[in-house]
């Protein structure tokens, strides 16, 4: 159990380095074996789950797994598990909705950041809008043209107004204002900094009132940081409670957070060349998160070399120019 944490693609036992060395038949099955499902694992390590490779594994009296990433899209391409799926999940890209319910068990000082928070600045809201900003770039921080994104998103696609003049303004103004609370996650506070200004210097089109919240803005990721960790379980808890929700493409916080909630998300285009993409985002038709290192192939030969066209249920993800995988209900 002490060696656990060292197993790694060069450990012995890895099933995927035993498959490349042919040092693994079914006359010689090992007392245990090593699966690397990782960020950095190899097709040979992906591809466990395929009935030839499940027919040696069975065999196998220990099985040590490790995983950092979403993989039940890929679960699907074995014909045996998909029988099983289609019973435990009609709804099939309801997979991590359910089991993330079932398996996330805040603790109470991670359930209470949420409640007070969820208490104090969204219960009262009318609607709800959760925007997750994760940026890839070598010199993170605030960015225009990824601030010009968020707004031309959101923007056009109606989930928050325009501003205008104090004299246009009163042209919509009714009796009962409806309040928009607006969540906002980012490791920089000036993306939502930028919101709450511009509408509190200037009224929005529709009338209604918009409150911009952040709950931190830790600058950088302490990954392993208890405390660090606990914000961001807890405001992805958060996201989720939000009636729309507007997320970043390739970002696990973002998928995490709309499956969570079993909401549709915007996901935001990733940049590139420091500009803000055109379209700047596209509304997903599943909840389910997307599987960024899949296998390149299905279990079949026959089925040629793109994963994304195996089963038509398990398609390329929207914001990864096709690649990772994900489930979808809508075909």
């Amino acid at each position: 159990m002490k060696q656990i944490d060292g197993y790694n693609k060069e450990y012995p036992r890895c099933y995927g380095t035993m498959l490349n060395n042919h040092a693994i038949s079914a006359n010689s099955t090992p007392r245990h074996l090593y699966l690397h499902i990782l960020h950095d694992s190899r097709d040979e390590d992906k591809m466990f789950f395929c009935t030839k490779d499940q027919d040696m594994i069975d065999k196998v009296p220990w099985l040590i797994v490790k995983a950092n990433v979403y993989f039940v899209p890929s679960l699907w391409f074995n014909p045996t598990f998909q029988i099983e799926l289609m019973k435990l999940f009609p709804q099939k890209e309801a997979v991590f909705h359910h089991l993330a319910r079932y398996l996330y068990h805040p603790t109470n000082q991670v359930w209470g950041m949420i409640t007070r928070y969820h208490d104090a600045h969204l219960a009262r809201a009318d609607d709800r809008l959760g925007i997750q900003i994760r940026v890839f770039s070598d010199k993170a921080g605030y960015f225009q043209h990824v601030m010009d994104q968020i707004l031309s998103c959101t923007q056009r696609e109606k989930l928050l107004p325009k501003v205008v003049s104090q004299e246009e303004s009163k042209l919509n103004m009714s009796e009962s204002q409806k309040l928009k609370a607006v969540l906002v996650t980012s490791l920089y506070p000036e993306y939502a900094d930028r919101l709450k200004n511009m509408f509190w210097e200037q009224p929005s089109s529709t009338g209604e009132l918009i409150e911009v919240y952040q709950p931190s803005g830790e600058r950088y990721q302490q990954t392993d940081n208890k405390l660090h960790d606990q914000k961001a379980l807890a405001e992805m808890y958060l996201l989720s409670l939000t009636d729309n929700i507007v997320t970043s493409a390739r970002s696990t916080f973002g998928y995490v957070a709309h499956s969570l909630g079993g909401l549709k998300p915007w996901l935001l285009y990733q940049p590139r060349d420091a500009s803000a993409p055109d379209p700047p985002c596209v509304r997903s038709t599943s909840i389910d998160p997307c599987h960024l290192t899949p296998p390149s192939h299905g279990c079949d030969a026959d089925w040629g070399t793109d994963s994304g066209k195996v089963v038509p249920f398990v398609k390329h993800c929207e914001d990864r120019d096709n690649d990772g995988l994900k489930l979808f209900d809508e075909l």
